[in-house]
C-alpha cells in the first residue's frame, strides 16, 4: 500500500522505538502503529526478517497481531519457530487472530504442532494453546485429551485450565452476576469471547466494570480500566455504537493531571467513533498540554474519525471545535480528510 512520506517517517521513528530499551517507549510505539494500521505493516514484516533485537521483534508481532492484516499470516506463523522464546510467544499470540480467516486451518495446524512439540520451551506450548482456545470447544477437546498425557506438569496444568474454563462462560458470568477478583482474567476472556457474546451483554459488563473503577483505590483502578477499553474494542471490532456514550465520557474525565485512557480506548473510537465523538476528543487533546504520546494518539483518532466520516471543515461541529479550540483545531485537522492544508484556506473546502 502506497503511503505518504510523512507517515513513512513516522512509521520509521516508531520502528525504531521498538528496540527501545525502554518499555514504555516500545509500547507507545506499538499502540501508535496500531493505530496506523495497514500503512505501517510491510515495514513490521521487514523488522521481522532482520537481525533486531528480541524486545524489537516481539513488539512488532504485538503491533502485528493488533492490525491482524492478513499480509502477516505467513511472517507470524515462521516466527512460532524462533529460536527466542519470547519472540515465538509473541508469534504464537499473534496467530491467534489470523483462526477464524481463510487460512485458518493453515493457523491451527502450525499451533497445534507448536502446542505438541515436547522439544519447546513450555511458555511457547503454552502460548500456543492459549491462541487455540478461540476454537469451539468439540474442535480443541482431543488435543486437550492429548496433552493430559505430557510429560510436562506445567503444560498438564495449563490444559485442565483450558478445559475448565470457557471465555464465553466468563464474560457472561461477569455481565450478568459480577466480577471476578481478577481483572486480566476477565479481559484475557473478553479478548476470546467478545465476537459471541450479545451486545446487551458486552454493554451491561461496561456500566459493571465502570462501578468497579469507582470502587478501587487507584493503584488497582487503572487494570479494570484496561479491561472497559478491551470490552469497548470488542465492540468496535462488531461494528457497534452501543456505548459510545461511555467512550466520550471516559475523554471528558480525563484532566491535564491525570493519566490519560489505555491504548484501547483510542483504538475503538478510531474503529467505531463518529461526529459525536469529535468535541470530546478535541477538547482531551487542548487539555493534554504537556503530554506529547496522548496528543499524538488523539490527533490520530480525530484524523480516523474525520476521513470515516467524510467531514469537511464546514460541518456544524467542526465549525463549534474551531470557535472554541482553535488552534487544537489546527494541529488535528492537518493532514485529515478533508484538506490537506492544515488550518489554512486548503481545509476549507
Amino acid at each position: 500500500m502506497p503511503i505518504k512520506a510523512s507517515s513513512a517517517r513516522q512509521v520509521e521513528t516508531l520502528i525504531a522505538d521498538l528496540g527501545s530499551d525502554r518499555p514504555d517507549t516500545r509500547e507507545a510505539a506499538v499502540a501508535r502503529l496500531t493505530l496506523l494500521g495497514a500503512r505501517g505493516v510491510e515495514r513490521l514484516l521487514l523488522l521481522l526478517d532482520s537481525t533486531a533485537s528480541t524486545n524489537a521483534r516481539a513488539a512488532a508481532l504485538r503491533a502485528l497481531e493488533a492490525i491482524a492484516d492478513p499480509r502477516a499470516i505467513d511472517r507470524v506463523l515462521d516466527a512460532i519457530d524462533a529460536a527466542d522464546p519470547a519472540v515465538a510467544c509473541a508469534a504464537a499470540s499473534a496467530a491467534r487472530v489470523f483462526l477464524r480467516g481463510p487460512r485458518g486451518n493453515v493457523v491451527v495446524d502450525r499451533l497445534t504442532t507448536a502446542v505438541m512439540d515436547a522439544a519447546r520451551p513450555d511458555d511457547v506450548r503454552i502460548t500456543a494453546l492459549r491462541a487455540l482456545g478461540d476454537l469451539e470447544r468439540s474442535t480443541l477437546a482431543p488435543l486437550l485429551a492429548a496433552l493430559q498425557r505430557d510429560p510436562s506438569d506445567a503444560i498438564k496444568a495449563a490444559t485442565r485450565l483450558s478445559s475448565a474454563v470457557d471465555p464465553g462462560e466468563v464474560v457472561t458470568r461477569a455481565a450478568e452476576r459480577g466480577l471476578p477478583q481478577d481483572p486480566d482474567e476477565l479481559g484475557e476472556a473478553v479478548t476470546r469471547a467478545g465476537d459471541a457474546i450479545a451486545l446487551p451483554l458486552l454493554l451491561r459488563l461496561i456500566e459493571r466494570v465502570r462501578e468497579r473503577e469507582a470502587a478501587e483505590p487507584e493503584a488497582r483502578r487503572a487494570e479494570w480500566t484496561r479491561v472497559r477499553g478491551r470490552v469497548h474494542v470488542a465492540l468496535a471490532a462488531r461494528g457497534s455504537r452501543i456505548a459510545l456514550y461511555d467512550l466520550r465520557e471516559s475523554l471528558e474525565s480525563v484532566s491535564a493531571a491525570s493519566a490519560p485512557l489505555p491504548v484501547e480506548f483510542l483504538a475503538a473510537l478510531s474503529t467505531a467513533g463518529d461526529v459525536s465523538c469529535l468535541e470530546a476528543v478535541a477538547a482531551a487533546y487542548a487539555r493534554a498540554t504537556n503530554n506529547a504520546w496522548w496528543r499524538d494518539h488523539l490527533a490520530d483518532v480525530f484524523k480516523a474519525i474525520v476521513k470515516r466520516e467524510r467531514l469537511t471543515r464546514r460541518h456544524a461541529v467542526v465549525k463549534k471545535i474551531e470557535k472554541r479550540w482553535g488552534s487544537a483545531l489546527g494541529h488535528l485537522w492537518a493532514g485529515g480528510a478533508g484538506g490537506a492544508g492544515g488550518a489554512g484556506k486548503a481545509g476549507r473546502r
